[in-house]
């Protein structure tokens, strides 16, 4: 009977690393301290350990495909940052696959993985908000990955992330300068990255203001924020403007004002974080804080590629923030007129 031919986690055993270790000698794709290093050569040596010529030109064979993997399709935003990193991987000429994780951090995972396994040559992901990030464990070590909106510990992951607290604090102000003193603030979960940032600075500005934060982050459905809304407006001290966390708050909250017939901006102003489409055709026009979400795509897949020329996945990643801008428009009690003047003192 033949001898049985040495295998990588027989190198490993006898160096006394991990096969992880041996891959990253033998295809030189991480840094290995040297000391490691020999031992590992001279494990290959005593055990004339010779690498599968088949197995490692697959492993090492490039499937020119990327994966994307957003929480969900039905926020804009999500599916806008997906297109914006789709069209950059065209003009690289990659392929993607696109997937949702559901705000699911053990399905994200789950998602990963099977992507890693069918060769993706890297990840851009905007992290689940439920559960803890699984990024950090040895099945992503020779992935490169990039995060955007919300960002993951870890010092390799690169991320690109929007101003949330000073568009906040922006909007807030602005409300304030309309003579508002009683502003709440609505938001969808208290474990988002982007809607605490943002609460943050809506209450930054309540604060510089001596005003008092009222803040509720149960807006995750209409019902929920009707009824919210509704007990507010009927309570002792109303509030007279409120500042929407994202536009799935503001989509709820428009309906639950409408279906109060509450008037905007006589009754109440509103100010929202995150355009969306017809915000300037409703009567009256939405005010909102623009974020690129397009631009946060772009440059967010343009750091996965550069990356793709360095070898080393373990480098310590770079975080990029990129500025918001408040759209004035006239549910915050702005008019037509001080609309055009504030858009043409800009321009001088």
């Amino acid at each position: 009977m033949l001898p049985r031919k040495a295998r990588m986690s027989d190198v490993a055993e006898l160096a006394g690393v991990a096969t992880m270790t041996v891959s990253r000698v033998l295809n030189d794709s991480a840094p290995v301290n040297e000391e490691t290093r020999d031992r590992v050569h001279q494990a290959i040596q005593q055990l004339n350990y010779h690498p599968n010529p088949v197995a490692r030109a697959l492993r090492q064979a490039k499937s020119k495909s990327i994966g994307i993997i957003v929480p969900n399709f039905y926020d804009p935003f999500f599916a806008n940052c997906a297109h914006a990193i789709s069209l950059v991987a065209k003009k690289y000429q990659y392929s993607v696959n696109v997937t949702t994780s559901d705000e699911d951090a053990g399905m994200e995972f789950i998602e990963a993985n099977l992507m890693v396994l069918n060769h993706v040559e890297g990840l851009a992901v905007i992290p689940a908000s439920i559960g803890k990030s699984r990024f950090d464990r040895p099945e992503f070590y020779s992935t490169h990955i990039v995060m955007l909106d919300r960002p993951v510990k870890g010092h390799r992951f690169n991320s690109v992330l929007v101003e949330n607290q000073k568009g906040a604090t922006t909007a807030v102000k602005h409300l304030i300068e309309h003579g508002h003193k009683r502003i709440d603030y609505l938001g969808l979960s208290e474990k988002l990255y982007t809607l605490t940032e943002r609460y943050e600075g809506y209450s930054k500005a309540m604060r510089e203001a001596g005003l008092t934060p009222s803040q509720h982050f149960v807006c995750s459905t209409l019902e929920e924020t009707f009824a919210l809304i509704q007990k507010a407006l009927t309570g002792r001290r109303p509030p007279t403007a409120f500042f929407m966390g994202n536009n799935l708050v503001m989509r709820n909250a428009l309906h639950a004002l409408s279906r109060l017939n509450v008037s905007v901006p006589d009754d109440v102003a509103i100010i929202g974080f995150d355009d969306f489409e017809m915000a300037d055709i409703f009567n009256p026009a939405v005010t909102v804080v623009r974020q690129p979400s397009l631009e946060l795509g772009r440059v967010a897949a343009e750091l996965l590629f550069a990356r793709f020329e360095q070898k080393d996945v373990s480098l310590s990643g770079q975080q990029i923030i990129l500025p918001v801008e408040l759209i004035i428009r006239e549910s915050c009690g702005c008019t037509a007129r001080k609309v055009l003047k504030s858009f043409n003192s800009k321009r001088a």
